[in-house]
């Protein structure tokens, strides 16, 4: 067709290649004849509506918090998915969709899915790989999800174990807002619409602080200078998750940052609610895996017994208990066989699991003491020591009760650093913590295959804490990289994670600012059942596996 053009007309092949643009008007054989377009021309005939056509029924919702636009829209794209949320604050879009699975759901878990994506066309970018694709999810992909998921899955009611699937990706990013909270509270409106049931919405809010005053929704520039990284999850009146990272600020700093989260991040919840009122389906009547108190009173008459047995005496270990556990479950299986209950057969293993539940709960809130007879602020045994490997730059082993963590440390020239691909933050990070979960440390078999979105969660929760001491890279300009494998597991291996990486970084001699420890918290509640308030609470240190 250029040959024939350039035939018919040479002086075409002279012109700049711009000037053939359509949007100059600039017309070419292909459109007839040669020549500068009316704009008349240029301008396509107005479509014909056709009968039953459907015309975009888009819903949108615009608010502020802080200093920042925010807006939610739906209905424009993705209209198949059971609902479809584009959040937008400045130039950065990020798009949520749920979906959940049809049938009835035969098994006693819910199999919530979150994956998240960063795909490089978002700013313009082309993927730098062999076949400019994008590949496996990325660490930060990982853990984005991994944020969205922890808020919303307490909220799908108790036997709701239908197969649901969220997908939140990034449209667009102007590279001053970090998609992750924009994807979670997407994904709040996202299930709001849908007819999926589920107690939202939530909201979810990033707090940063420069020169002692708070910010909200920091920029990533903002939060290069900040000495706080908060990001807080809520409904109305209840917190879903904390997620913090800080530069040794005060815990009275950080409480005030938490006062001031909780207002802010309902500012998210009327939007949503205005939304789903604007486009959102009724909820459907999905079919709940209930235990009927039939059941439940048959199973905990014949279990309660001997597993208060089990669960009150100090003895038992870790192992021992689960083998008594499962002993007690093939008792009351017998027994319930005698009785041809296939009903109560079905849901076995979940109504013997609530009745433990009920027996460990009892005796916290009662009477102050675990399965492991320690005190609710008791802290297991500890040992620890550095040097284990004196041929490694650093390496050292701590241990807490029964659980266990080697930790080394390798040493590298500032190439050695780990180059990240994400759309928003640094191009390179020089400190990384590399965490590993075996399956011996639990005696399982298993296979080790690719990222584990566990691995990498505990992983970074360790690294965020150690990153703060470190010395400054113009002091210390070297590439660390931590490696903690896990050799045996009794709960709150991250935070042994950050005890034996503290002292591993001193055994390779890095100057660190403080020595850092870490340790697990639980809330263990009674709820009214009524009303679903909290009647009683204990908090526990140093928490054990269920």
């Amino acid at each position: 067709m250029a040959s024939m053009a350039n035939r018919a007309n040479p002086l075409l092949a002279k012109l700049p290649h711009f000037l053939t643009w359509r949007p100059l008007g600039f017309r070419t054989i292909c459109m007839g004849r040669l020549g500068f377009a009316t704009q008349s021309q240029l301008e396509p005939d107005p479509p014909t509506p056709v009968a039953g056509t459907k015309v975009l029924d888009i819903a949108k919702e615009e608010f502020e918090i802080g200093s920042r636009l925010i807006t939610l829209d739906t209905g424009k794209i993705a209209r198949f998915a059971n609902g479809a949320v584009i959040l937008g604050m400045d130039e950065t879009k990020v798009l949520s969709t749920v979906a959940a699975a049809k049938g009835d759901a035969v098994r006693d878990f819910l199999p919530l899915t979150v994956d998240y994506q960063e795909k490089q066309f978002a700013q313009g970018v082309i993927p730098n790989t062999f076949m400019r694709r994008e590949g496996a999810p990325k660490e930060r992909e990982l853990l984005c999800g991994r944020l969205i998921d922890r808020p919303i899955r307490p909220l799908f009611p108790s036997g709701f174990y239908h197969e649901v699937q969220v997908m939140a990706s990034v449209l667009s990013s102007d590279g001053k807002q970090d998609p992750d909270v924009m994807a979670a509270n997407a994904t709040s409106a996202a299930l709001m619409l849908s007819d999926i049931p589920w107690g939202g919405p939530i909201g979810v809010i990033r707090i940063g602080r420069i020169s002692g005053k708070f910010i909200i929704n920091p920029t990533m520039d903002e939060l290069s200078l900040s000495d706080l990284n908060l990001v807080y999850a809520c409904t109305k009146d209840k917190t879903l998750m904390i997620d913090v990272q800080a530069r040794e600020i005060s815990e009275k700093d950080l409480d005030a940052g938490l006062r001031l989260a909780h207002p802010e991040a309902v500012k998210y919840l009327e939007p949503q609610i205005r939304l789903a009122a604007k486009a959102g389906k009724c909820k459907k009547e999905y079919k709940l895996s209930m235990i009927s108190d039939r059941t439940l009173e048959k199973v905990s008459n014949l279990a309660e017994v001997p597993i208060e047995a089990v669960f009150t005496d100090p003895s038992y270990g870790k192992f021992e208990r689960g083998e008594a556990l499962d002993k007690i479950t093939q008792d009351v299986k017998r027994a319930l066989e005698e009785e041809f209950d296939e009903e109560s057969l079905k849901v076995l293993p979940k109504a013997v699991d609530t009745v433990r539940k009920k027996v460990v709960r009892r005796r916290i809130i009662n009477e102050g003491f675990r399965v492991d007879g320690r005190r609710l602020d008791e802290v297991r045994p500890l040992y620890c020591e550095a040097g284990s490997f004196p041929i490694l730059h650093g390496s050292s082993i701590f241990s807490r009760g029964d659980t266990q963590v080697l930790c080394t440390v390798t040493l590298g020239a500032p190439g050695d650093a780990q180059r990240l691909e994400s759309i928003v933050g640094p191009p390179k990070k020089r400190f990384m913590l590399h965490y590993s979960f075996p399956p011996f440390s639990i005696n399982e078999v298993g296979k080790r295959v690719g990222l584990n979105r566990r691995e990498v969660g505990h992983g970074t929760l360790a690294e965020k804490a150690l990153l703060a001491v470190l010395p400054p890279e113009d002091d210390f300009p070297y590439t660390v990289r931590i490696n903690s494998e896990v050799m045996a597991s009794d709960g709150s291996t991250s935070m042994a994670t950050v005890c034996g990486g503290s002292m591993a970084l001193m055994d390779a001699g890095i100057p660190l600012r403080e020595h850092v420890a870490g340790i697990s918290v639980g809330l263990v509640s009674e709820v009214d059942p009524s009303t679903g308030t909290i009647k009683d609470y204990r908090i526990l240190t140093d928490i054990l596996p269920p």
